[in-house]
């Protein structure tokens, strides 16, 4: 069973469509118990950095969470700003990250930016593998995915990064550790692209 997890904020509903239509096994969950009968976990984020860290406390998600992903070792993905509340911190706010995987998360710079509006980076753009890994199978580079951000993941270390997307930088648009993965871009805007994300994540 995947579990979609639903702390309230997130295109959870686009992600169960997805499972649905691939007849995968898949809830979405607020519930402590639910989230503790799954292996596998989907950390859905729309929004800012400080208010998704905020909203999955007042839910009682937080300790659970660690335990799971750190303990139970069960893979979880975050998406978009699920991703980065992956890592230790960020400059858009004060709030800690879960600190799963290490990194900061900074603003993309307009400095190399020549197209207006210079930020968010908005829409489709190729990605670079540069890490083999079974969550990137029968993924087309050059047709890439959706993003919407402001913010990027980056990453610590260099052997958790799986792939990159350029944006004036070039920039960690997939990461890993162990159980643990994030994906930049939105997989449920993706198209066929984004459905071999998630049916891969769920082979893993």
């Amino acid at each position: 069973m995947i579990g979609i997890i639903n702390y309230g904020s997130g295109n959870i509903y686009a992600i169960a469509n997805i499972y649905k239509r691939l007849d995968i096994a898949h809830g979405i969950f607020n519930d402590i118990d639910d989230l503790k009968k799954c292996d596998k976990l989907i950390l859905p984020g729309v929004g800012a950095f400080d208010e998704t860290m905020r909203l999955i406390a007042e839910q009682g998600m937080s300790d659970v969470l660690n335990h799971l992903v750190l303990k139970e070792m069960v893979p979880i993905i975050g998406v978009c700003v699920g991703m980065q509340i992956i890592g230790d911190s960020s400059e858009e706010g004060e709030e800690r990250g879960f600190g799963w995987i290490k990194g900061k998360i900074q603003k993309l710079s307009k400095e190399k930016l020549t197209q207006k509006p210079h930020l968010p980076h908005l829409g489709w753009n190729g990605i670079k593998i540069v890490k083999s890994s079974p969550l990137l199978n029968n993924i087309d580079e050059d047709k890439g995915f959706y993003f919407l951000h402001n913010y990027f993941f980056n990453a610590q270390e260099h052997d958790d990064i799986l792939a990159t997307t350029e944006y004036g930088d070039e920039f960690p648009c997939v990461v890993n550790h162990n159980n643990i993965y994030g994906v930049q871009f939105h997989p449920e805007k993706s198209h066929d692209n984004g459905v071999e994300i998630f049916k891969n994540f769920a082979k893993l």
